[in-house]
């Protein structure tokens, strides 16, 4: 699990597909206390640390990752989110992120608005009734909130502060790059409860609500 707020921008060391998964080596940066089968977000994916060296660690993606998420078009030289998995004594400043990640989407338009940066990102449809106006969605592992909602034109609509811009990598995107999505995991699980016997399930909700009493 994750919080969704960046710890540093990493650079990628190696990128290499074996054609049975990719492997990439990364500057290990400020990270000073990963261990072998650590968790790590890289760009909203969590991958599991299988090597370590002197000055960085290795991931290792399968090639379902790898079709699912935006990682296939990351090469040696580029710079990447990294954030360490949580503990119990972390603040969570974001919200709870899986490092799963749902789907990908295109970075439709950027604009400035003040020192706010604006972003427009098409999303999935099917990820759609998840994005809620001012509720959570993670984007190339960033925890942000959804300042508009545009259902007609399958769009999320996002305000990039300063600290994000300079924290993160998504201010170095432009229109056209593709971004990895993942929908709040409440809000699935929720759908998920009032959906799976194919009608609105309450008594699951119920049962739900009189456990976290």
């Amino acid at each position: 699990m994750f919080t969704g707020i960046i710890e540093q921008i990493g650079e990628v060391k190696k990128a290499a597909d074996t054609g049975e998964h990719t492997v990439f080596e990364i500057f290990t940066g400020t990270f000073d206390d990963l261990k072998l089968g650590d968790s790590v977000s890289v760009n909203g994916t969590c991958l599991t640390v299988t090597g370590l060296d002197e000055d960085s660690f290795t991931v290792e993606m399968v090639n379902e990752t790898k079709r699912v998420t935006s990682l296939d078009k990351v090469e040696a030289g580029m710079s990447v989110n990294l954030e360490r998995a949580l503990t119990l004594a972390t603040r969570l400043g974001g919200h709870i992120v899986s490092g799963h990640v749902d789907s990908t989407g295109e970075i439709a338009s950027v604009h400035n608005d003040g020192s706010a940066l604006v972003m427009h990102i098409t999303c999935p449809s099917s990820l759609m009734k998840y994005m809620v106006k001012k509720g959570s969605v993670a984007i190339d592992g960033i925890s942000l909130t959804l300042f508009d909602v545009d259902p007609e034109a399958s769009e999320i609509i996002l305000n990039l502060i300063p600290e994000t811009q300079e924290r993160t990598t998504l201010a170095r995107k432009g229109t056209g790059a593709r971004v990895n999505i993942e929908a709040d995991m409440l809000m699935k699980h929720v759908d998920h409860l009032l959906h799976s016997s194919g009608s609105l399930n309450i008594e699951a909700l119920e049962e739900v609500g009189e456990r976290h009493v």
